[in-house]
């Protein structure tokens, strides 16, 4: 009963999906950034069932992207391309950390983050509609790690402030066992896409590569981590690790 409500809360905070109604208390929560990965294994699989039914459908490529390009924003409510938004105006005003700050808090969006957005959009995809294979494991294990990283980070990085989303569940976890419980899938998920050969090689050091970068931003940007950074990390992780995947497989085509 404890893994099912622990796993409510995750998806209840992270996703659009209907949940029962959980209440929240130290017990249910303190694993849930866990449980985090289980909305990228959800997302992975109905990219890959959708790629597989389709593609047997013979639907034109450019339809296929757009529905892949759409799957992780219906599933997920939007609430990380909220977050890419938010950071993106704020980097973009080159301003001290606290005026940063007061621009993640600011509920209008700015002009930066609509034409990042848009360019966030058109390259995905633009990505899907590249791809000359459809592999199901790597839909599945891309998901799945941006979140493991992502769940790792709010449990290891400094954070910006005492109040917030990420200061929620970081403060209601286990910070050591679930900082380790993360750190420990996200090295079995990047051996995994290492197996799997140079495009699974591709992607997991582009996801690595993107979370030492958020890391460094992060802290020289904000003063530390927040809900809004890690919709942002969760964004360009997967846009990286896609196009690492695209980059590859094309190099791959020409020898």
């Amino acid at each position: 009963m404890l893994v099912f409500k622990t796993i409510a809360v995750a998806f209840s905070m992270f996703s659009s999906l209907p949940m029962p109604h959980i209440e929240w208390d130290k017990d249910n929560m303190r694993y849930s950034l866990c449980a985090f990965p289980a909305i990228g294994a959800l997302i992975g699989l109905v990219c890959w069932a959708a790629s597989a039914v389709l593609g047997r459908l013979g639907i034109p490529s450019l339809l296929l992207a757009a529905v892949l390009t759409a799957i992780p924003v219906l599933i997920t409510g939007g609430i990380h391309i909220d977050g890419y938004a938010d950071t993106s105006d704020a980097l973009a005003s080159h301003a001290e950390i606290e005026k940063k700050h007061e621009i993640l808090k600011d509920p209008h969006v700015g002009s930066f983050a609509v034409i990042r957005i848009c360019i966030y959009f058109i390259l995905t995809f633009a990505l899907w509609a590249s791809l000359p294979e459809y592999r199901p494991v790597h839909l599945l294990l891309c998901f799945v790690l941006s979140r493991a990283l992502s769940g790792l980070a709010v449990t290891i990085f400094p954070l910006a402030k005492n109040s917030g989303l990420a200061y929620t569940f970081a403060e209601a976890s286990d910070k050591k066992r679930a900082s380790l419980i993360l750190f420990i899938l996200s090295a079995v998920i990047s051996t995994l896409l290492c197996i799997c050969g140079l495009e699974g090689i591709g992607m997991a050091a582009a996801a690595w590569v993107v979370f030492g970068y958020y890391h460094a931003m992060s802290r020289r940007q904000f003063g530390g981590l927040s809900g809004d950074l890690a919709g942002w990390f969760l964004s360009v992780s997967e846009l990286w690790m896609l196009a690492a995947l695209v980059a590859v497989q094309y190099i791959e085509l020409l020898f």
